[in-house]
Parts: structure tokens; C-alpha cells; sequence
């Protein structure tokens, strides 16, 4: 926690434990404590952190200090607001004998034509399939960030950071009212539809879900308001069973 120009450090107990449920929204796995923390996880590559507003301003670390202004979020340990990524991340280091980050050249791509193929794949951020979104958020830094990654990954083999950083912007959109449905059986897809039973169209993706829904485990349908609709896959016949857990264990969820 924050004090007045000095930090605090609070050591709980080990016996210490917060109560917290763990669900299977859409393709997230969601793990909501009890104290207004809530963790989002899409099982992948992408890990989504969310804080009661109650914590804003009161808390410090490598997701920033939650107070409205991304301008200071690069604060240190020592209450310095600082611009280079790594002097801010080494400053927050659990251990003193860690060994701190070294910066790393950007990363080379392999060819002319690869950059090319990059920046073509990452051009739907900019595309009319989110034209919706572009007022609401900005998607200048999400392609960037999507070229940057992709071309990364590809030279340490991990074909997963293009769908990433396209889902990433999504969200964003997601979260500031603007819900699109940008995947395809080309794109990054979500093959839904191998679940339905021979000769019959019942199981469909959809982009934006239901928040909150009626399950075994949560029989209210109740949950934060801050999870925002997530990415699941609809009964267009029933129209009220939602199956969540599709891709892992086959069970139906209840709205």
C-alpha cells in the first residue's frame, strides 16, 4: 500500500487466505477473490487483471497505481517517475540479489517480405472491422504493439502473439462499449461449430457474451460488474444455455 512519500509493507499471515471463485466465462478462465480482486486468463497468452475502484490510488507496483493518469504509472519504488520501461520494472524487484533486466535490441525481422506480411495481418486493427471501435479507442499503440509481437514471436517460434494482440484490442473495444466480432475461420478462429451434432447448426461463437450466468457453482447468476461480456460460444435454439466450458470439459452453463 501507498503512504504519505513511503511505502508499506504488509506481511500476512501464511494461514491467510482470501476467498475466491474460480469460473469458466467464455474461453476465460476467471478467478474473482473476495477482496476486489478479479484475475482473467484466456488459457493462452493473455492474463487480464482487474481491481475494485475502492483500491484506487492506494495501490503501486508493475501494473501502475490505478489513479486515471497512465502518464505516471512508470513510478519506481523510490516515488520516481521515470520513462524507460526497464528502469521502472528492475526498481520493483522482489529480490535485491535478482539480477537486473537488460535491454534487448528490437527485434530483427527476417525479411522485407516478412515485415510486409506483418504489418499486412495487423492492418485489421486499423481496418472498417473495427471501425466501431477507432472513436473509442485509440489504434495507433495496439498495432504497433501487434507488429512488434508478431515479429518476435515468429523468430522464437511462438505463433500465438498475432491472435493475441489483435484479441487484446478486442477487449479494449470491448470495454469501452464497442463489441466486435473480428474473428473468421481465416483468423485466429474458434472452431465452435465441431461441437455441433451431426447434420444440425446449435452451437455458434459470439463475441461479446453474457457477464454474469446462472451455473451448478453460481446458481444466483451473480458476479462483479466489472467482468465486462466475454467471448463464448451460444445455443441460437435454446437461446439460454450458454456453453461456457465447450473447449475443455463439455459442460452446459445455465443463463
Amino acid at each position: 500500500m501507498l503512504a504519505v512519500v513511503k511505502f508499506m509493507t504488509e506481511t500476512l499471515n501464511r494461514t491467510t487466505a482470501v476467498p475466491y471463485q474460480i469460473r469458466t466465462m467464455g474461453i476465460y478462465l476467471v478467478i474473482e477473490a473476495n477482496n476486489g480482486l478479479i484475475l482473467m486468463w484466456d488459457r493462452k497468452t493473455s492474463m487480464f487483471i482487474k481491481l475494485n475502484p475502492q483500491f484506487k490510488g492506494h495501490v503501486c507496483g508493475l501494473c501502475g497505481n490505478y489513479d486515471g493518469n497512465a502518464n505516471n504509472d512508470f513510478t519506481t519504488r523510490s516515488q520516481a517517475v521515470v520513462v524507460n520501461p526497464l528502469d521502472f520494472g528492475n526498481s520493483w524487484k522482489v529480490s535485491a540479489s535478482c539480477p537486473d533486466a537488460k535491454t534487448k535490441g528490437a527485434p530483427v525481422l527476417p525479411t522485407l517480405t516478412g515485415s510486409l506480411g506483418h504489418r499486412r495481418q495487423c492492418s485489421i486493427i486499423q481496418s472498417k472491422v473495427f471501425t466501431d471501435c477507432h472513436s473509442k479507442v485509440d489504434p495507433s499503440p495496439f498495432y504497433d504493439a501487434c507488429v512488434t509481437d508478431s515479429c518476435a514471436c515468429d523468430s522464437g517460434g511462438d505463433c500465438e502473439c498475432f491472435c493475441t494482440a489483435v484479441a487484446a484490442y478486442a477487449e479494449a473495444c470491448n470495454e469501452a462499449g464497442a463489441c466486435i466480432a473480428w474473428r473468421s475461420p481465416q483468423i485466429c478462429p474458434l472452431f465452435c461449430d465441431y461441437y455441433n451434432p451431426p447434420g444440425e447448426c446449435e452451437w455458434h461463437y459470439k463475441a461479446c457474451g453474457a457477464q454474469c450466468m446462472k451455473t451448478c457453482r453460481n446458481p444466483s447468476g451473480s458476479c462483479s460488474t466489472q467482468i465486462p461480456p466475454l467471448e463464448g460460444t451460444v445455443d441460437i435454439h435454446l437461446g439460454s444455455i450458454l456453453l461456457t466450458t465447450i473447449f475443455y470439459n463439455r459442460h452446459l452453463v445455465f443463463i
